[in-house]
């Protein structure tokens, strides 16, 4: 390895350091992910295998891995959109199953009646799962003769997904629960940046006279793409107002009822239009040149049809 590309490695490892000093940094916050799903999953772990000794352990870990979520009030509705689905793919599978015995063709109603569930909008995204856990639930069920047993299996994968779901939020809920208060703020500040740097382009061009249709052409693009950013600014409002929402922080507490993201939203909405106006001129402009080569093209096609005659 060269001198140059080590240099770059340590500068890179230097910068990724510089980030996770920052408190409201990406690595910082991935990082602060990473760890808190490890500990989640290795709780959940400890609970079903060395605890309860249970056949399928994994569910536990898994669940809880999925129940770390962006923010609190996220972690709390997906675990309960979780469980509800994983319940209704047992349950399924424990209906029929138990009744019609473990052959193809129970297998083959159980995945129908297993994906009509899951496309109930209640469930939202964890829809998916209803499916997965009723394929689950019966090659467990496919394992074990005696009804009984399989009665015990079934439940067990619905107590270790309650587990680890209960797990996940209680990780995520204890330990440094995330706020996410100023991803509305860089959202905006994104999207004012954008703006000004925008004007800032077209403002000496329009001093100098018209520009050419490559300059308008590019200005029109540039406007047509803050639609992206504009998304992804209101998102970010969206997760800032939910951060707040069930979270246990004392700072967190006291910030409900100081924000109210009002001045936000009037923001927000201001920019909206100011972009909207800045887009129209833009279209207008690069329109004008479209318009001007256009007459161009049929003043040709004009002269040539006088020449052939």
């Amino acid at each position: 390895m060269s001198d140059t590309a080590t240099r770059e490695k340590w500068e890179r490892v230097a910068e990724w350091g510089r980030q996770l000093r920052r408190p409201e940094s990406s690595a910082r916050r991935s990082l602060l992910l990473v760890l808190k799903s490890a500990l989640a999953a290795t709780l959940s772990w400890l609970v079903s295998y060395e605890l309860m000794n249970a056949t399928s352990p994994a569910f536990a870990p898994f669940s809880a891995v999925l129940m770390v979520q962006v923010t609190v009030y996220q972690s709390v509705v997906q675990s309960l959109r979780y469980v509800g689905a994983v319940a209704a793919g047992v349950a399924v599978q424990a209906v029929l199953g138990l009744s019609a015995g473990p052959d193809l063709v129970t297998f083959a109603l159980v995945a129908l009646v297993a994906l009509v569930i899951s496309r109930w909008r209640v469930l939202g995204a964890q829809g998916s799962q209803v499916a997965t856990a009723a394929f689950f639930a019966f090659a467990t069920y496919t394992g074990v003769s005696d009804n009984i047993d399989q009665v015990k299996e079934l439940g067990q994968i619905v107590l270790l997904v309650l587990i680890g779901s209960a797990v996940g939020v209680g990780v995520n809920v204890l330990i440094a629960p995330p706020l996410r208060y100023r991803s509305a703020e860089w959202g905006i500040r994104a999207l004012a940046q954008e703006i000004h740097d925008l004007l800032d382009a077209m403002a000496p061009e329009l001093g100098e006279g018209t520009p050419d249709a490559d300059t308008t052409q590019g200005w029109r693009n540039r406007a047509d793409r803050t639609d992206t950013l504009i998304s992804q600014s209101r998102e970010g409002l969206r997760t800032a107002r939910e951060s707040l929402r069930l979270n246990p922080r004392p700072w967190a507490r006291r910030r409900r009822r100081t924000i109210t993201f009002e001045a936000y939203d009037r923001t927000m909405e201001a920019l909206v239009r100011m972009i909207s106006q800045v887009a129209a001129i833009t279209r207008s402009l690069d329109q004008q040149h479209q318009d001007e080569e256009q007459d161009q093209d049929q003043e040709r096609e004009r002269e040539q049809e006088r020449e052939e005659e």
